[in-house]
C-alpha cells in the first residue's frame, strides 16, 4: 500500500478527451485488462499536486499534446458509483494486487474534465497499467463502460454542447487551415441536428474570429473551397468575453 501513500484518500480524475475525425466525434478509451469493460483515462491524486496538474499530466501520458484546451465541468460524487463487486473483479481477474483492494474499496469522487484536441496532433495512444488497449472509439458507438463512466461522457458532451451557445469552438478540433463546410460539418457533429448553410456561414463571419486565406481546399469534384483559419487572439478573446448569439 505504499504506493498509495501519497495519493489524496478518496479523490480521482477523469478525463473525456474528445477528437474529431472524418466528421465524427471520438472519445479515446481504456479497455481494462482481462475484462470486456473499457473506461476513461483517470487516475488518481497526489496530495502535493493540484487537481488540474495532475489532469494535465494525465492527458499528457495518454496524448502527448501539451496547453491544450481543458475544462472541469462536472463532480461526480453519487453514494452509487462505488461498486463492490468490481473491486473484486478487479482482484479476481488480476487488474489490481489482492493489496490494493482496501484502497480501491473506499468511496470516490471523481471531478470530471473533458478535452478538446485535433486528431491527427495525437501520438498513437498507448494503455496504461491497468488496461491492454488504447483507443479511439465513435461517441455513437461506445462499448460497455465501467462504474459510471458512461454518465460521465454524456454529461461532458451535454457542457459541450451548452458552450457552443457562448463560446467559439474548434480551434482545438480541426487542423489550423479549413473550410467553412469543414466548421460546419464539426458544429452539425457537436450539436447533433443541421445547420442552414448560409445562416452558418453568416453568423460564423460575423464573430470575427477567422481569416480567411488565398488558398482552396483542392482535389475535389467540386469547386475548390476557400480556407480560413482562426484568428487566435480574436478566438481567445471571445472565450472570456463570450459570443452575442448561440446556435
Amino acid at each position: 500500500m505504499s504506493e498509495t501513500t501519497n495519493l489524496h484518500p478518496g479523490l480521482s480524475v477523469d478525463c473525456v478527451i474528445f477528437g474529431f475525425h472524418e466528421n465524427e466525434l471520438k472519445v479515446l478509451m481504456l479497455k481494462m485488462k482481462q475484462m470486456d469493460k473499457w473506461a476513461l483515462p483517470g487516475g488518481f491524486v497526489n496530495i502535493k499536486e493540484d487537481v488540474d496538474k495532475e489532469a494535465i499530466n494525465i492527458l499528457q501520458r495518454r496524448t502527448g499534446l501539451k496547453d491544450i484546451f481543458l475544462h472541469q465541468f462536472h463532480l461526480f460524487g453519487n453514494v452509487s458509483r462505488n461498486n463492490q463487486a468490481y473491486v473484486d473483479k478487479l482482484v479476481k481477474k488480476g487488474v489490481i494486487e489482492p493489496d490494493m483492494k482496501e484502497w480501491f474499496q473506499q468511496r470516490f469522487i471523481t471531478v470530471g474534465y473533458y478535452a478538446l484536441v485535433e486528431f491527427a496532433n495525437v501520438q498513437e495512444p498507448t494503455p496504461d497499467n491497468i488496461s491492454d488497449k488504447c483507443e479511439w472509439l465513435p461517441l455513437t458507438e461506445l462499448p460497455d463502460l465501467i462504474l459510471d463512466h458512461s454518465e460521465i461522457i454524456h454529461k461532458a458532451h451535454q457542457t459541450l454542447k451548452t458552450q457552443l451557445i457562448y463560446q467559439p469552438i474548434g480551434i482545438n478540433l480541426l487542423p489550423e487551415k479549413f473550410t467553412m463546410p469543414e466548421l460546419q460539418a464539426l458544429y452539425e457533429t457537436l450539436l447533433e441536428k443541421e445547420l442552414d448553410r448560409r445562416n452558418f456561414r453568416r453568423k460564423m463571419l460575423a464573430y470575427d474570429i477567422l481569416i480567411q486565406t488565398d488558398e482552396r481546399r483542392k482535389g475535389g469534384a467540386h469547386k475548390a473551397p476557400i480556407l480560413y483559419k482562426f484568428d487566435k487572439d480574436k478566438y481567445h478573446q471571445a472565450i472570456e468575453k463570450g459570443l452575442k448569439s448561440g446556435w
